[in-house]
Protein backbone atom coordinates (compact mmCIF):
# COMPACT_ATOMS: atom_id res chain seq x y z
CA UNK A 1 0.00 0.00 0.00
CA UNK A 2 1.47 4.09 -0.70
CA UNK A 3 1.46 6.25 1.94
CA UNK A 4 2.21 8.88 -0.79
CA UNK A 5 -1.20 10.03 -2.65
CA UNK A 6 -0.28 10.42 -6.69
CA UNK A 7 -2.90 12.81 -7.58
CA UNK A 8 -4.93 12.52 -11.18
CA UNK A 9 -2.76 15.84 -12.08
CA UNK A 10 -0.12 18.11 -10.78
CA UNK A 11 1.16 21.42 -12.98
CA UNK A 12 5.22 21.97 -13.63
CA UNK A 13 6.40 25.09 -12.60
CA UNK A 14 10.09 25.47 -12.60
CA UNK A 15 10.60 27.76 -15.52
CA UNK A 16 10.03 31.86 -14.75
CA UNK A 17 7.38 32.08 -12.98
CA UNK A 18 8.40 33.25 -9.82
CA UNK A 19 10.45 35.96 -11.57
CA UNK A 20 7.28 37.22 -13.90
CA UNK A 21 5.20 37.20 -10.67
CA UNK A 22 7.89 38.85 -8.82
CA UNK A 23 7.62 41.57 -11.44
CA UNK A 24 3.92 42.25 -11.26
CA UNK A 25 4.20 41.80 -7.19
CA UNK A 26 7.44 44.98 -7.63
CA UNK A 27 5.65 47.23 -10.11
CA UNK A 28 2.17 46.96 -7.99
CA UNK A 29 0.68 45.73 -11.76
CA UNK A 30 -1.52 42.76 -9.99
CA UNK A 31 -4.86 43.76 -12.22
CA UNK A 32 -5.95 43.02 -15.67
CA UNK A 33 -4.31 46.57 -16.09
CA UNK A 34 -0.88 44.93 -16.66
CA UNK A 35 1.52 44.79 -19.40
CA UNK A 36 1.66 40.62 -18.78
CA UNK A 37 -1.73 40.46 -20.04
CA UNK A 38 -1.28 41.71 -23.89
CA UNK A 39 2.15 40.02 -24.22
CA UNK A 40 0.33 36.64 -23.39
CA UNK A 41 -2.24 37.21 -25.42
CA UNK A 42 0.21 38.12 -28.90
CA UNK A 43 2.58 35.43 -28.00
CA UNK A 44 -0.09 32.70 -27.38
CA UNK A 45 -1.58 34.12 -30.65
CA UNK A 46 1.42 34.03 -32.42
CA UNK A 47 1.58 30.58 -31.33
CA UNK A 48 -1.46 28.82 -32.64
CA UNK A 49 -1.07 30.92 -35.75
CA UNK A 50 -3.92 33.58 -34.67
CA UNK A 51 -4.16 37.17 -35.33
CA UNK A 52 -6.02 38.36 -32.44
CA UNK A 53 -5.67 36.85 -28.87
CA UNK A 54 -8.61 37.69 -25.65
CA UNK A 55 -7.62 36.64 -22.29
CA UNK A 56 -10.01 36.03 -20.18
CA UNK A 57 -11.14 34.26 -16.69
CA UNK A 58 -11.53 30.85 -17.42
CA UNK A 59 -11.88 28.53 -20.40
CA UNK A 60 -16.52 28.61 -19.50
CA UNK A 61 -15.72 32.07 -20.32
CA UNK A 62 -14.18 31.87 -23.14
CA UNK A 63 -16.69 29.69 -24.54
CA UNK A 64 -19.21 31.86 -23.21
CA UNK A 65 -17.73 34.82 -25.10
CA UNK A 66 -18.11 32.77 -28.54
CA UNK A 67 -21.18 32.17 -28.24
CA UNK A 68 -22.38 35.49 -27.45
CA UNK A 69 -20.13 36.83 -30.12
CA UNK A 70 -20.93 35.11 -32.63
CA UNK A 71 -24.55 36.04 -32.16
CA UNK A 72 -26.35 33.25 -31.48
CA UNK A 73 -29.64 33.52 -30.45
CA UNK A 74 -32.59 31.92 -29.01
CA UNK A 75 -34.04 29.43 -31.24
CA UNK A 76 -30.60 28.76 -32.70
CA UNK A 77 -29.48 25.24 -32.89
CA UNK A 78 -25.46 23.98 -32.67
CA UNK A 79 -24.14 20.73 -32.93
CA UNK A 80 -22.27 19.52 -30.10
CA UNK A 81 -20.59 16.36 -29.22
CA UNK A 82 -22.62 14.89 -26.41
CA UNK A 83 -19.17 13.42 -24.78
CA UNK A 84 -17.86 16.94 -23.22
CA UNK A 85 -17.95 19.30 -20.18
CA UNK A 86 -21.59 21.05 -19.07
CA UNK A 87 -19.25 24.20 -20.42
CA UNK A 88 -19.97 23.81 -23.91
CA UNK A 89 -23.20 23.99 -23.44
CA UNK A 90 -23.73 26.53 -20.40
CA UNK A 91 -24.46 29.37 -22.31
CA UNK A 92 -26.18 27.83 -25.16
CA UNK A 93 -28.91 26.82 -22.49
CA UNK A 94 -29.02 30.48 -21.53
CA UNK A 95 -29.59 32.68 -24.43
CA UNK A 96 -32.24 29.94 -25.21
CA UNK A 97 -30.62 28.40 -27.85
CA UNK A 98 -30.66 23.89 -28.57
CA UNK A 99 -27.56 21.82 -28.17
CA UNK A 100 -28.02 19.62 -31.14
CA UNK A 101 -25.92 16.10 -30.02
CA UNK A 102 -23.75 14.11 -32.04
CA UNK A 103 -22.00 10.17 -29.98
CA UNK A 104 -18.63 9.43 -30.15
CA UNK A 105 -16.00 8.09 -32.14
CA UNK A 106 -15.26 4.83 -30.48
CA UNK A 107 -11.33 4.76 -31.59
CA UNK A 108 -10.73 8.93 -30.90
CA UNK A 109 -13.31 9.36 -28.37
CA UNK A 110 -13.67 12.68 -30.45
CA UNK A 111 -17.13 13.62 -32.07
CA UNK A 112 -18.01 10.71 -34.84
CA UNK A 113 -18.19 13.64 -38.01
CA UNK A 114 -20.03 11.14 -39.98
CA UNK A 115 -22.98 12.11 -38.05
CA UNK A 116 -23.19 16.03 -38.29
CA UNK A 117 -24.76 16.31 -41.42
CA UNK A 118 -28.31 14.56 -41.07
CA UNK A 119 -28.18 16.61 -37.50
CA UNK A 120 -28.09 19.99 -39.64
CA UNK A 121 -31.42 21.80 -39.95
CA UNK A 122 -32.21 25.46 -40.96
CA UNK A 123 -32.39 26.34 -37.30
CA UNK A 124 -28.16 25.23 -36.92
CA UNK A 125 -26.32 28.24 -37.02
CA UNK A 126 -22.54 26.88 -36.05
CA UNK A 127 -20.86 23.60 -35.13
CA UNK A 128 -18.66 23.25 -31.87
CA UNK A 129 -15.98 20.89 -32.47
CA UNK A 130 -14.24 19.60 -29.07
CA UNK A 131 -10.64 18.05 -28.76
CA UNK A 132 -11.04 15.40 -26.35
CA UNK A 133 -8.18 14.21 -24.47
CA UNK A 134 -5.25 13.58 -26.66
CA UNK A 135 -6.19 13.50 -30.46
CA UNK A 136 -7.99 16.08 -32.13
CA UNK A 137 -11.36 16.47 -34.14
CA UNK A 138 -11.07 14.80 -37.44
CA UNK A 139 -11.65 18.94 -39.03
CA UNK A 140 -11.62 18.72 -42.33
CA UNK A 141 -14.75 17.43 -42.96
CA UNK A 142 -16.40 19.92 -40.40
CA UNK A 143 -15.24 22.86 -42.59
CA UNK A 144 -16.62 21.33 -45.54
CA UNK A 145 -19.67 20.82 -44.12
CA UNK A 146 -19.55 24.22 -42.41
CA UNK A 147 -19.09 26.13 -45.86
CA UNK A 148 -21.53 24.31 -47.56
CA UNK A 149 -24.62 25.05 -45.17
CA UNK A 150 -22.98 28.74 -43.84
CA UNK A 151 -21.88 27.54 -40.50
CA UNK A 152 -19.61 29.23 -37.86
CA UNK A 153 -17.33 27.02 -36.04
CA UNK A 154 -16.14 27.34 -32.80
CA UNK A 155 -13.44 25.12 -31.86
CA UNK A 156 -12.81 24.08 -28.49
CA UNK A 157 -9.08 23.91 -28.03
CA UNK A 158 -8.96 23.43 -24.27
CA UNK A 159 -7.04 20.14 -23.88
CA UNK A 160 -5.22 20.45 -27.46
CA UNK A 161 -2.72 23.67 -26.33
CA UNK A 162 0.45 22.52 -28.30
CA UNK A 163 -1.54 19.83 -30.47
CA UNK A 164 -1.77 19.75 -34.54
CA UNK A 165 -4.06 18.86 -36.91
CA UNK A 166 -2.67 18.22 -40.14
CA UNK A 167 0.81 20.51 -38.89
CA UNK A 168 -1.43 22.92 -38.24
CA UNK A 169 -2.02 23.74 -34.54
CA UNK A 170 -5.12 23.21 -32.94
CA UNK A 171 -6.63 26.67 -32.43
CA UNK A 172 -6.12 28.12 -35.96
CA UNK A 173 -9.37 27.19 -37.10
CA UNK A 174 -13.22 27.81 -37.55
CA UNK A 175 -14.20 32.13 -36.71
CA UNK A 176 -13.44 31.39 -32.86
CA UNK A 177 -11.02 29.20 -30.85
CA UNK A 178 -11.21 29.10 -26.96
CA UNK A 179 -8.89 27.90 -24.25
CA UNK A 180 -8.66 26.78 -21.12
CA UNK A 181 -5.34 26.98 -18.59
CA UNK A 182 -7.09 25.50 -15.29
CA UNK A 183 -4.19 23.40 -13.45
CA UNK A 184 -4.70 20.55 -15.61
CA UNK A 185 -3.65 22.16 -19.07
CA UNK A 186 -0.48 21.84 -20.77
CA UNK A 187 -0.07 25.48 -19.81
CA UNK A 188 -1.70 26.68 -16.73
CA UNK A 189 -2.25 30.18 -15.13
CA UNK A 190 -4.51 28.36 -12.05
CA UNK A 191 -7.80 29.53 -13.70
CA UNK A 192 -7.83 31.25 -17.09
CA UNK A 193 -8.37 31.05 -20.73
CA UNK A 194 -8.45 32.72 -23.97
CA UNK A 195 -9.66 32.66 -26.88
CA UNK A 196 -8.31 33.60 -30.82
CA UNK A 197 -9.19 34.70 -33.52
CA UNK A 198 -7.94 36.04 -37.39
CA UNK A 199 -11.35 38.47 -37.44
CA UNK A 200 -10.27 41.83 -36.03
CA UNK A 201 -14.13 43.25 -35.31
CA UNK A 202 -14.83 39.65 -33.77
CA UNK A 203 -11.77 40.12 -31.49
CA UNK A 204 -12.57 43.16 -30.31
CA UNK A 205 -16.47 42.01 -29.76
CA UNK A 206 -14.56 39.24 -27.14
CA UNK A 207 -12.70 42.37 -25.38
CA UNK A 208 -15.82 44.50 -25.02
CA UNK A 209 -17.94 41.41 -23.57
CA UNK A 210 -15.30 40.28 -21.50
CA UNK A 211 -15.26 43.83 -19.90
CA UNK A 212 -18.37 44.43 -19.12
CA UNK A 213 -18.95 45.80 -22.56
CA UNK A 214 -17.90 49.41 -21.40
CA UNK A 215 -17.16 51.67 -24.08
CA UNK A 216 -14.12 54.06 -24.59
CA UNK A 217 -15.46 57.47 -23.91
CA UNK A 218 -18.84 57.04 -22.49
CA UNK A 219 -17.76 54.18 -19.63
CA UNK A 220 -20.74 53.83 -17.78
CA UNK A 221 -23.08 54.03 -20.81
CA UNK A 222 -23.66 50.48 -21.99
CA UNK A 223 -25.38 49.09 -24.95
CA UNK A 224 -24.94 46.03 -24.47
CA UNK A 225 -23.99 43.35 -21.84
CA UNK A 226 -21.28 41.71 -21.17
CA UNK A 227 -19.19 39.96 -18.02
CA UNK A 228 -16.52 40.45 -15.78
CA UNK A 229 -14.34 37.77 -17.71
CA UNK A 230 -10.87 40.14 -17.08
CA UNK A 231 -7.58 37.67 -16.86
CA UNK A 232 -5.04 39.24 -14.58
CA UNK A 233 -1.43 40.47 -14.91
CA UNK A 234 -0.62 37.89 -12.29
CA UNK A 235 -2.30 35.00 -14.14
CA UNK A 236 -0.93 36.23 -17.54
CA UNK A 237 2.56 36.17 -16.38
CA UNK A 238 2.16 32.86 -15.15
CA UNK A 239 0.78 31.88 -18.59
CA UNK A 240 3.74 33.66 -20.25
CA UNK A 241 5.92 31.44 -18.43
CA UNK A 242 4.38 28.41 -18.97
CA UNK A 243 4.08 28.93 -22.78
CA UNK A 244 7.73 29.57 -22.97
CA UNK A 245 8.29 25.91 -21.51
CA UNK A 246 5.42 24.26 -24.10
CA UNK A 247 7.30 22.61 -26.69
CA UNK A 248 9.16 20.53 -23.50
CA UNK A 249 6.04 19.89 -21.75
CA UNK A 250 4.48 18.22 -24.81
CA UNK A 251 7.78 15.99 -25.63
CA UNK A 252 7.41 14.94 -21.38
CA UNK A 253 3.71 14.43 -22.42
CA UNK A 254 4.45 11.89 -25.01
CA UNK A 255 6.99 10.43 -23.08
CA UNK A 256 4.79 9.48 -20.63
CA UNK A 257 1.57 8.30 -22.35
CA UNK A 258 4.81 5.80 -24.54
CA UNK A 259 5.63 4.48 -20.93
CA UNK A 260 1.64 3.83 -20.01
CA UNK A 261 1.41 2.08 -23.58
CA UNK A 262 4.45 0.05 -23.15
CA UNK A 263 2.79 -1.18 -19.63
CA UNK A 264 -1.11 -1.68 -21.20
CA UNK A 265 -0.39 -3.11 -24.83
CA UNK A 266 -0.50 -6.52 -23.43
CA UNK A 267 -3.90 -6.15 -21.13
CA UNK A 268 -6.28 -7.31 -23.76
CA UNK A 269 -9.23 -6.34 -21.27
CA UNK A 270 -8.76 -2.43 -21.86
CA UNK A 271 -8.79 -0.37 -24.93
CA UNK A 272 -5.81 2.65 -24.65
CA UNK A 273 -5.26 5.77 -26.04
CA UNK A 274 -4.73 5.47 -30.11
CA UNK A 275 -1.18 6.63 -30.41
CA UNK A 276 -1.99 8.43 -33.85
CA UNK A 277 -4.74 8.94 -36.50
CA UNK A 278 -3.70 9.78 -40.42
CA UNK A 279 -4.12 13.44 -39.09
CA UNK A 280 -2.19 13.44 -35.45
CA UNK A 281 0.03 12.09 -33.40
CA UNK A 282 -1.69 11.73 -29.69
CA UNK A 283 -0.42 14.27 -27.43
CA UNK A 284 -1.64 12.61 -24.13
CA UNK A 285 -3.30 15.57 -22.41
CA UNK A 286 -4.44 12.91 -19.79
CA UNK A 287 -3.97 8.79 -20.27
CA UNK A 288 -7.63 7.46 -20.67
CA UNK A 289 -8.42 4.13 -20.20
CA UNK A 290 -12.04 2.16 -20.88
CA UNK A 291 -12.64 -1.44 -20.34
CA UNK A 292 -13.72 -3.71 -22.34
CA UNK A 293 -16.91 -6.21 -22.08
CA UNK A 294 -14.40 -9.22 -20.94
CA UNK A 295 -13.19 -7.06 -17.65
CA UNK A 296 -15.28 -8.40 -14.57
CA UNK A 297 -15.18 -4.57 -12.87
CA UNK A 298 -16.78 -1.32 -14.20
CA UNK A 299 -14.53 1.88 -14.50
CA UNK A 300 -15.86 2.76 -10.80
CA UNK A 301 -14.72 0.03 -9.27
CA UNK A 302 -11.25 -0.37 -10.66
CA UNK A 303 -10.91 3.60 -9.62
CA UNK A 304 -12.34 2.41 -6.25
CA UNK A 305 -9.31 0.06 -5.97
CA UNK A 306 -6.54 2.30 -7.55
CA UNK A 307 -7.60 4.75 -4.43
CA UNK A 308 -7.02 2.65 -2.02
CA UNK A 309 -3.12 2.60 -3.28
CA UNK A 310 -2.90 5.99 -3.15
CA UNK A 311 -3.56 6.96 -6.92
CA UNK A 312 -5.95 9.26 -7.68
CA UNK A 313 -8.56 8.88 -11.12
CA UNK A 314 -11.10 10.63 -12.81
CA UNK A 315 -14.05 9.62 -14.29
CA UNK A 316 -14.61 10.39 -17.95
CA UNK A 317 -17.28 13.00 -18.80
CA UNK A 318 -21.34 12.31 -18.31
CA UNK A 319 -22.88 12.61 -21.61
CA UNK A 320 -24.42 15.83 -22.03
CA UNK A 321 -27.71 14.41 -23.54
CA UNK A 322 -28.31 12.23 -19.48
CA UNK A 323 -28.20 15.55 -17.81
CA UNK A 324 -30.60 15.96 -15.20
CA UNK A 325 -30.39 20.07 -15.69
CA UNK A 326 -31.38 18.65 -19.40
CA UNK A 327 -34.06 16.70 -19.01
CA UNK A 328 -35.75 19.04 -16.44
CA UNK A 329 -35.99 22.00 -19.39
CA UNK A 330 -37.57 19.16 -21.44
CA UNK A 331 -35.37 19.88 -24.05
CA UNK A 332 -34.41 16.36 -24.81
CA UNK A 333 -36.80 13.98 -26.54
CA UNK A 334 -35.78 10.37 -25.61
CA UNK A 335 -32.17 10.19 -26.91
CA UNK A 336 -29.27 7.49 -26.75
CA UNK A 337 -25.78 7.70 -28.18
CA UNK A 338 -24.28 4.39 -27.39
CA UNK A 339 -20.39 5.33 -27.69
CA UNK A 340 -20.52 8.14 -25.45
CA UNK A 341 -22.81 6.34 -22.65
CA UNK A 342 -20.11 3.38 -22.76
CA UNK A 343 -17.06 5.83 -22.86
CA UNK A 344 -18.58 7.67 -19.37
CA UNK A 345 -19.53 3.67 -17.81
CA UNK A 346 -16.28 1.99 -18.33
CA UNK A 347 -14.22 5.29 -19.03
CA UNK A 348 -11.26 6.84 -16.69
CA UNK A 349 -8.19 8.73 -16.66
CA UNK A 350 -4.58 8.13 -14.65
CA UNK A 351 -2.40 10.31 -12.91
CA UNK A 352 -1.45 12.22 -16.21
CA UNK A 353 0.45 16.29 -14.81
CA UNK A 354 3.32 16.85 -15.53
CA UNK A 355 5.15 16.75 -12.51
CA UNK A 356 4.58 12.70 -12.66
CA UNK A 357 7.53 11.24 -12.78
CA UNK A 358 8.94 7.62 -14.14
CA UNK A 359 8.83 6.31 -11.43
CA UNK A 360 5.08 6.60 -9.96
CA UNK A 361 4.25 5.58 -13.57
CA UNK A 362 5.60 2.33 -13.29
CA UNK A 363 4.22 2.08 -9.84
CA UNK A 364 0.56 3.08 -11.24
CA UNK A 365 1.22 0.74 -14.23
CA UNK A 366 2.02 -1.90 -12.26
CA UNK A 367 -0.43 -1.57 -9.53
CA UNK A 368 -3.27 -1.35 -12.44
CA UNK A 369 -1.45 -4.53 -13.94
CA UNK A 370 -2.44 -5.79 -10.46
CA UNK A 371 -5.88 -4.69 -10.24
CA UNK A 372 -7.02 -5.91 -13.54
CA UNK A 373 -5.35 -9.49 -13.23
Amino acid sequence: MSTDFIPVNEPLLNGNEKKYLNECIDTGWISSEGPFVKKFEDTFAKKVNRKYGVAVANGTAAIDIAIEALSISKGDEIIVPTFTIISCINQILRIGAKPVFVDSDPITWNMDVSQIEEKISLKTKAIMMVHIYGLPVDIDPIIELAEKYNLKIIEDAAEMIGQEYKGKPCGSFGELSTFSFYPNKHITTGEGGMLVTNDKQLAEKCRSLRNLCFQNENRFIHENLGWNYRMTNLQAALGLAQLEQLDNFIIRKRKMGHLYDNYFNSINCIQIPKTKTKYANNIYWVYGIVLKNECSMNAKEVMQQLSQYGIGTRPFFYPMHLQPVLNKLGLLKKESYPVSENLYLNGFYLPSGLSLTENKINFISETLYKILS
